[in-house]
């Protein structure tokens, strides 16, 4: 992926954690009072389930060395 190119939200994160991994880095999400409904399933009468988000996460990489053949 070519991170000049980056068009949308998921594809600036994925760049962003490309790049990051296997350098000790740390990505972290801050979410204050972040309202995600979450739908049962696809069409007009799906019913939704709110999730709320305060915290943050956080998505650490680090470089265990070379794998094992």
């Amino acid at each position: 992926m070519n991170p000049q190119h980056t068009n949308t939200w998921p594809d600036l994160a994925i760049a962003l954690y490309e790049r990051l991994t296997g350098r000790n880095a740390e990505i972290a999400y801050e979410f204050v009072d972040m309202h995600v409904k979450i739908p049962s399933g696809t069409g007009p009468q799906a019913e939704h389930a709110e999730w709320v988000l305060s915290g943050t996460v956080k998505i650490r990489t680090r470089d265990l060395g070379p794998t094992p053949n």
